[in-house]
């Protein structure tokens, strides 16, 4: 992470207590304490250094601590235009940037199309984006100090950098540096689907569950996993990386060097390709190739039916390693529907391989715009509050 934020000195107390009332909240220092173990006196310290700096503020009281006695609780709550972010979703053709406030909600968005994809031109572009969401308001310019950034690919968080980016052509670019040094503001990078991950987790459907996978289907196969409430990273960054779990055998090759990888057959190019020999039409849409499908080709369908079920077992083992509550399926339009074509086959193919009670994880399909994804890089920079 880099650049000029004014973080908060906080503790790991202060961060339980903040990211509860940022989640959950309105919500009293006596529940607060109840769910976290707690004491009051140290919900009470923890929250003040917030209270202070103007996050958090109380509300009238609501509610009595204790049946028949005791003082009214007053819950406390986000002031959720204490302070914006702006996040942006990086593809290998467009910039999509969004303002949020404290709650992660979308104020403002913008779109700038990248002709290039070398780092120096697309940061240029990207500080040109920023200025522009910046210039939206004037309290974003006085209260916005922090960019979240949303890159596919192997990205090193904590070093700023973007090992590996197969859709950018990106190797080892120091991207929170370049960005932080073009826009003034503290960068903070992550793994697309892990900042969607980190936005599903506070503000989406992860909330309430302590453990649960969010699998995206588009031009790549990715996963961010939640366990006892924590994002996992892994010590290389890479944890979660579905789309390379090899399920096809020898073949087909995969970008990443691997071979039979779940994202060389479910992703949108590979997918389209195949469809596209199968049925003898030569290079295809993706929406051709979904076209063919639904028109009754068994050749397309034979394809879309391979993607399912490797698709299926991917997830199946998935399962079976973390044992998520839940599994969130999401991507762009075309991807999920795609999805749809072979949903039928991931259930079955996820039913056979999935081991015990793990076949009763529910499977919830939510599509995300690529707002929602900046989102979610939002959502990452919101984090940057809790740097203890």
């Amino acid at each position: 992470m880099t650049g000029m934020h004014p973080r908060l000195t906080t503790t790991p107390a202060a961060t339980t207590v903040f990211t509860m009332v940022l989640t959950q909240g309105p919500v009293s220092r006596v529940e607060i304490a109840r769910r976290t173990g707690l004491s009051s006196a140290a919900v009470t310290k923890a929250a003040r250094p917030f209270i202070d700096a103007g996050y958090l503020e109380e509300l009238e009281a609501t509610e009595r601590t204790g049946p028949g006695a005791g003082r009214p609780a007053s819950p406390l709550v986000i002031r959720p235009d204490r302070e914006f972010f702006i996040g942006v979703k990086i593809t290998h053709d467009d910039l999509i940037g969004v303002v949020t406030d404290l709650r992660a909600r979308p104020l403002a968005s913008a779109h700038r199309p990248l002709t290039a994809t070398a780092p120096e031109g697309v940061v240029a572009e990207l500080a040109a984006l920023v200025t522009g969401l910046l210039d939206t308001d004037p309290a974003y310019r006085r209260r916005c100090h922090a960019l979240g950034l949303a890159v596919s690919g192997d990205v090193d968080k904590a070093g700023g950098l973007v090992r590996y980016s197969p859709f950018l052509g990106w190797r080892q670019v120091p991207l929170a540096r370049l960005a932080a040094q073009a826009t003034g503001l503290t960068v903070t990078i992550e793994n697309d689907v892990k900042s969607l991950t980190v936005a599903e987790q506070w503000f989406g459907d992860g909330v309430g569950a302590s453990s649960f996978a969010l699998v995206t289907v588009g031009v790549g196969i990715g996963c961010g996993l939640v366990v006892d409430d924590r994002v996992i990273a892994g010590s290389h960054g890479v944890a979660g990386e579905i789309g390379h779990i090899p399920v096809g055998g020898d073949e087909p090759a995969c970008h990443c060097g691997g071979r039979g990888c779940v994202e060389a057959i479910a992703g949108t190019a590979p997918l389209v390709a195949a469809v596209g020999a199968a049925t003898g039409r030569g290079p295809l849409s993706i929406e051709a190739a979904i076209e063919a499908a639904h028109a009754g080709d068994a050749a397309a369908r034979q394809v879309f039916d391979r993607a399912g079920h490797a698709l299926g077992l991917a997830m199946a083992s998935m399962a079976n390693l973390i044992g998520p509550e839940r599994i969130i399926v999401t991507g762009d339009v075309p991807g999920l529907a795609a999805y749809e074509l072979f949903e039928e086959q991931v259930n079955r193919a996820f039913a056979a391989q999935a081991f015990g009670a793990a076949a009763d994880c529910r499977v919830l399909l939510r599509p995300r715009t690529f707002e929602q994804w900046a989102r979610g890089a939002a959502a990452v920079a919101i984090q940057t509050l809790f740097t203890v």
